[in-house]
């Protein structure tokens, strides 16, 4: 049996006496979408950054693609194959929607700093390609007719797909989605539930999404990790989750038969 893509074991953080994330255990499959749910405060973002490298933890383990990525810095990261969105939308406000997308792509580039400074022949060649190819990842998430446009003048929803795009630019093996929802009305978020099936079937890749709206999670999500002031309380299939008492007690504030 393979390994999974990304794999956590007993990883806990601490900041301060503050213990924020509690020997957390989980796991990714090649080309899953996993969801990472739980109240404001249960630990989630901090997971990602932990994941992503923002963060270090304090003890566990994270392994990526069979190797362990504890201590490796993000831009590493994102080489290796992991890539993220952000809660609050953080697109390069100065540049275009095209140059937002050619400049993740550069860090797959094989370049020569003489290469730069000359713009020569070699230089032109690749940053054809490179425009070539943001421009049909544009095409394939209908931005591409806002490519001379500052990202940040988009609608709220397109700014939300152009910060997928410019992740997908980095060609990632794992995207993590971090409340994508937010901020969405009922279609925007319907057409989002489309979208994140469509880039986890189209570019074959394994998704987690953190995210508060129960209706994206349970609507697309194959598998569902439950934390509760940073610890794991529940793990399964939408409708385990749904059923779980101590999901319930987690968001309805009650009690459960082995907390009374």
């Amino acid at each position: 049996m393979s390994a999974p893509l990304l794999e956590l074991e007993k990883v806990t953080i601490k900041f301060g006496g503050v213990t924020a994330v509690c020997d957390l255990d989980m796991r990714v499959e090649e080309q899953e979408l996993v969801g990472l749910i739980g109240p404001n405060g249960a630990g989630k973002t901090t997971a990602f950054n932990m994941i992503t490298g923002v963060y270090q933890p304090t003890s566990g383990s994270i392994q990526f693609s069979g190797k362990p990525i504890k201590g490796i810095k993000p831009h590493t990261l994102s080489l290796r194959g992991i890539s993220r969105t952000f809660q609050n939308i953080r697109l390069f406000a100065s540049m275009t929607v095209l140059d937002n997308v050619r400049t993740a792509m550069q860090g797959n580039r094989a370049q020569r700093v003489r290469d730069a400074l000359l713009r020569g022949k070699a230089f032109r060649e690749v940053e054809a390609r490179v425009e070539h190819e943001a421009m049909e990842l544009l095409k394939i998430f209908s931005l591409d007719q806002f490519h001379d446009s500052h990202g940040k003048s988009l609608p709220y929803g397109d700014q939300r797909r152009l910060e997928i795009v410019r992740a997908l630019a980095t060609q990632p093996k794992l995207l993590l989605l971090d409340e994508p929802a937010a901020g969405m009305n009922p279609t925007e978020k319907q057409e989002l539930m489309e979208l994140i099936r469509f880039v986890q079937d189209k570019f074959k890749i394994a998704v987690l999404l953190v995210e508060h709206d129960m209706k994206v999670v349970m609507g697309i999500c194959q598998r569902i990790n439950v934390l509760d002031y940073g610890r794991k309380i529940a793990e399964g299939t939408p409708d385990e989750i749904r059923a779980n008492p101590k999901v319930i007690a987690a968001y309805l504030g009650q009690e459960t038969d082995d907390d009374a």
